[in-house]
């Protein structure tokens, strides 16, 4: 029977790429893409789908303990791309910012024990009642000023992720790439970086320009696709690439252009990806890929 791509359950129309195919050098899994799998499962995928690296969620590496999850992880061969996630800076009250900065601390020596340089930051969205963005910036930018110098202390980066403006709200108040550059550009480059997550930021005119200007602060490259109709829950709207509208080729383009060499992790929320077999799903953003 040939190939079925997931979730479209098309005919395949490109091979699947074998163990040690090289052009599967730099790819990476992110935990979330198959949601079902414990971290083990994920771990044991990528070796047995021949990929190199895997991006780990935070509540995924509890479930077994922060020192069991490097020791499977080491012990498989793998690299970690990068940790989600800290954040969610963007509290009034001081009690509740003291308890953000804690568990972005924690996050950071997470990261160190997991062997990743990398942490993502979704940096938080609008406190209840609140509705100055400036303000809530603000507080991130502070955040990160305790932050930063920790982080580098523990060979860690932090990734601030621009989130697409439907998430501005709720999720994060910047929106693209040039602001979370203006947060980034205070602090060494070895310190605080950005993500490139295809997702969120496709649609902005600027964005060649904001990848460029990124340059070494890029600290990781995130790929998906925008699929239409978007579902109820918007959170849920990540495709697998290729059944959506980005423009994957001009944007590596940019990326690689701007001399960012690392991993490049498909992370997909996706109700229809997350209810088929995972290897499936493995399969499909190899070929994808």
């Amino acid at each position: 029977m040939s190939a079925v791509d997931v979730p479209s359950g098309l005919p395949a129309t490109i091979d699947t790429p074998e163990v040690g195919d090289a052009r599967l050098a730099r790819l990476s899994l992110n935990q979330w893409t198959t949601r079902g799998w414990s971290l083990r499962e994920a771990v044991d995928g990528c070796v047995r789908a021949g990929l190199p690296a895997i991006g780990l969620w935070r509540d995924k590496v509890a479930e077994v303990g922060t020192a069991e999850a490097a020791k499977v992880v080491r012990d498989a061969g793998l690299r970690v791309s990068s940790l989600c996630r800290g954040g969610f800076l963007t509290a009034r009250e001081p009690a509740a910012r003291a308890a953000a900065i804690t568990d972005n601390r924690r996050a950071i020596e997470e990261a160190a024990e997991l062997g990743t340089q990398t942490l993502v930051l979704v940096v938080g969205g609008l406190p209840d009642g609140d509705r100055d963005l400036p303000g809530a910036r603000g507080r991130v930018a502070d955040a990160l000023g305790e932050l930063a110098p920790f982080a580098g202390a523990h060979g860690v980066r932090l990734a601030l992720e621009p989130l697409h403006p439907m998430y501005c709200a709720d999720r994060a108040v910047l929106s693209t790439l040039d602001q979370a550059l203006d947060l980034a550009e205070p602090h060494p480059a070895d310190q605080v970086g950005v993500v490139v997550d295809a997702f969120h930021v496709w649609w902005d005119p600027n964005l060649e320009q904001a990848i460029a200007r990124a340059g070494e602060r890029i600290a990781s490259f995130q790929v998906c696709d925008w699929v239409l109709p978007l579902p109820a829950d918007n959170l849920l709207a990540r495709g697998m690439m290729g059944d959506g509208v980005i423009d994957f080729r001009s944007m590596a383009r940019s990326v690689a252009a701007a001399g960012y060499q690392g991993d490049i992790e498909v992370e997909i929320f996706n109700a229809d990806v997350w209810a088929a077999d995972g290897h499936d799903v493995v399969a499909t953003l190899k070929r994808r890929y």
